[in-house]
């Protein structure tokens, strides 16, 4: 697949650095610095595996055991909004 991308002179000064920096031909570094991004970003499925929801839930409530209990009368509406004015 071939694609044209338009580049500012500031980022294609930065891309042709690069490719001189790695010896490399111009598109070839592209193509490596795109590759680079698109691997780095994992694309949520919106699924969790349980294993996965209860590492998530882990997470959370890692320190939870340090924090103090409340009672529930403490979560007031009026308490989230007492300085509010």
């Amino acid at each position: 697949m071939t694609i044209s991308v338009e580049l500012d002179p500031e980022m294609e000064a930065r891309l042709v650095n690069e490719a001189q920096s790695q010896g490399i031909p111009l598109a070839k570094a592209a193509e490596r610095l795109l590759a680079q991004a698109l691997t780095q970003r994992v694309a949520p499925s919106g699924l969790l595996t349980v294993a996965e929801f209860r590492a998530m839930l882990a997470a959370l409530a890692e320190g939870a055991e340090n924090l103090p209990a409340l009672p529930t009368e403490t979560f007031t509406r009026e308490s989230f909004y007492q300085n509010q004015r």
